[in-house]
């Protein structure tokens, strides 16, 4: 119901992930960013456009609370994944039967505003509350709409040579890829959620988890981003047979493409210009097709390839995007990037189920999450530029939806920065001379990524002349860590500096090579989760070791270790601090077992790997910040009005109630942030 008249009618939350404030305060000062400047302007911020986020700096928890307006301690998403049964096992985190705190969608849809909540990866799936005012689109995991279900392969390159004697797909065949922790493959276990109709039921409390040991800190977890290596499609490339063929020209070359991992053989033909010169592809469904499935000129990109592909071991329609990337002239030599694969008719994460087929038939199909950047050309030609199909399919679904369905609030979510920036932050001092990157191409990157945010804004700035309140946000940013990785703080089980101080062990073969499994008679704590650490407890598992009686001496000594080792490399501390339990209270991570650790505990200052691990207040080289950003214009909200008061993560929430004139969620403990609202309560 409503409480207050209200301040505005309508409130749209422009969600980008890891949208860092002083990147993009520099940008709007420098004239990269006129669409988020005209919203600053007409609005309300912080000078420096910071929000003061909760911990840890991730995700799962930080829309969580900023969709309940309460700290981790209290909705009980407290990390990436949720902790599982084990001390060295996790589960997914995106499912909101696991949040403990309510979600102001809720609120507004029962108060009678129609609601959209839009794939919001912090407690937003499945809907938790039946009214028919709320309509919720995916958010089970990072990168775009439906990946977690519908996207299935892998992204690849096709490499057609002369060189190359058989044609074959070879998987992780070559290192120029990074890869971040994604969630797909939702739909493989059965859609029947059980009688809560959560998918906890089916990957959350209900699962005993899975491990994810991070042995080698800079190849395992994070680390391994930058190396894990694509698939690829290798072919011949000869002159063509046209007695093969029922339509191909005398001078094409002809090659295969295999998708689904080489169940699906599509042939195609590079083609000479009137100059005769190679620079077109041709994909055909079989070689006595009369037309192609689709033609490609060298350097184009190209949308919504639709084919067949094979998934669970049936055929199906998907949608693909690709680029040509390379053809010689005299046709020697052709690569071709190839996304990942859409199942077409994937409407699992929807509801109503209704609006997915609405999308497809006005805007299209979701296209797919890339997340290549091992070399520039991958990084700029093949990333950015799905990311890019994205945005533009993207904001055309909430425009349509807009005009078409009278949302009055919606929660929307893209996470194109911090999928992109995960590719290449790390290496921005150094580069990476291994991949022909210097440090020089990284800050065309950067700009890149924070250019094509200012072109998803304004596709929404026209609302604020409908009479819409804009709140541009997000959970936390990104650092270019100035020494990076130290074997703490990522999201699995931390063994290296565990293992270094003596708490953890692995167990080892008749070989004496260590395996990725615990010795527990000679464990004492686990490092598992970022910022979480737990005992070894007899009583907590059948496995434990450590007495309870000497809880707080093995606690005391291992937060004395903490801070007394020292890097290699630098001399100084890498951990910023570690608590107990009860101190981390001030933290707001308080919570008990399983999903609070016995020690919190956060990476110092330049020891982090991105986010995850860092301080809401770390900076990093190339003027980066972990924190997130808020800026709020439009109805309800001062114009041109620059605040000094510190606006915490957990006032988002409330200050939207406020605007709306609804009740604030249940446990909700932010404050409206009333110095930036047009009235004065």
């Amino acid at each position: 119901m409503l409480r207050t008249k209200g301040l505005s009618k309508k409130v749209f939350v422009i969600g980008l992930d890891a949208m860092d404030p002083k990147l993009t305060r520099k940008y709007v000062d420098m004239g990269l960013m006129p669409n988020v400047k005209k919203i600053i302007d007409h609005g309300s911020a912080r000078e420096d456009l910071v929000l003061l986020g909760s911990m840890p700096t991730v995700t799962p928890p930080q829309w969580t609370t900023l969709a309940t307006g309460v700290p981790p301690e209290v909705h009980e998403i407290t990390a990436f994944f949720s902790q599982g049964k084990d001390l060295d096992l996790v589960n997914l985190n995106f499912d909101s039967g696991l949040c403990k705190a309510e979600q102001l969608w809720n609120v507004t849809a029962e108060a009678g505003f129609k609601t959209l909540v839009w794939h919001w990866p912090g407690s937003a799936w499945p809907p938790s509350s039946d009214s028919p005012n709320l309509h919720v689109v995916d958010g089970t995991s990072p990168g775009s709409v439906n990946m977690s279900t519908a996207q299935f392969e892998e992204e690849m390159l096709v490499i057609a040579d002369p060189k190359n004697q058989h044609t074959g797909f070879k998987p992780h065949a070559t290192s120029t890829a990074e890869v971040p922790c994604v969630v797909t493959g939702l739909d493989e276990e059965p859609q029947d959620s059980g009688e809560s109709g959560h998918i906890s039921d089916l990957y959350g409390n209900s699962a005993d988890g899975f491990p994810t040991y991070i042995v080698d800190p800079l190849v395992d977890g994070q680390g391994g981003y930058i190396d894990i290596p694509v698939n690829a499609s290798l072919s011949t490339l000869k002159d063509v047979d046209q007695s093969k063929w029922t339509n191909a020209p005398e001078t094409a070359k002809e090659f295969t493409i295999l998708l689904s991992g080489g169940l699906i053989r599509r042939p195609a033909l590079v083609l000479q210009n009137d100059d005769g010169k190679y620079d077109k592809i041709a994909i055909y469904k079989n070689k006595k097709s009369d037309e192609p499935l689709i033609e490609a000129a060298l350097g184009e990109y190209v949308r919504d390839y639709v084919d067949e592909g094979i998934k669970n071991d049936k055929r199906i329609l998907c949608n693909r995007d690709f680029r040509v990337l390379e053809i010689k002239e005299n046709g020697s030599y052709v690569k071709i990037w190839m996304s990942a694969g859409m199942q077409i008719d994937m409407d699992m994460m929807w509801s109503p189920q209704s609006l997915h087929k609405e999308i497809l038939d006005n805007i299209g199909f979701p296209p797919p999450t890339s997340t290549l950047g091992g070399s520039a050309e991958l990084i700029s030609k093949c990333m950015h530029a799905c990311w890019e199909h994205t945005l533009d399919w993207q904001s055309g679904a909430l425009n349509y939806l807009i005009e078409n369905h009278d949302y009055d609030v919606i929660f929307s979510h893209f996470h194109s920065p911090d999928l992109q920036k995960h590719m290449f932050i790390r290496d921005m001092v150094h580069g990476r001379p291994d991949k022909n990157m210097s440090p020089e191409v990284y800050p065309g990157f950067m700009e890149d990524v924070y250019t094509q945010i200012d072109r998803y804004v304004a596709k929404f700035v026209h609302l604020l002349d409908e009479g819409w309140t804009l709140i541009i946000t997000s959970d936390h940013a990104q650092v270019c860590p100035t020494h990076g990785i130290r074997g703490l703080g990522d999201s699995g089980a931390n063994i290296q500096l565990m293992e270094e101080l003596g708490y953890t062990t692995l167990k080892k073969d008749s070989n004496g090579n260590k395996l990725r499994e615990m010795d527990w008679d000679k464990t004492l704590a686990v490092a598992n989760r970022e910022m979480h650490i737990y005992l070894n407890l007899k009583g907590r598992t059948d496995h434990g070791i450590v007495d309870p009686e000497d809880q707080y001496e093995l606690e005391e000594k291992i937060i004395s270790d903490l801070y007394s080792h020292r890097d290699p490399v630098t001399g100084k501390r890498i951990i910023a601090f570690a608590f107990r339990r009860k101190d981390a209270h001030m933290l707001g991570l308080g919570i008990p077992y399983p999903q609070g650790g016995d020690i919190i505990y956060c990476m110092a200052e330049g020891y982090e790997h991105d986010h995850c691990d860092s301080m809401a207040t770390s900076t990093g080289e190339c003027d980066t910040s972990a924190g997130p950003i808020f800026i709020a214009a439009g109805a309800g909200i001062k114009e041109g009005f620059v605040t000094s008061r510190t606006i915490h993560q957990v006032d988002v929430a409330p200050t939207i109630a406020t605007l709306l004139g609804v009740r604030m969620p249940r446990e909700c403990e932010g404050a409206p942030v009333y110095q930036i609202l047009t009235e004065e309560f």
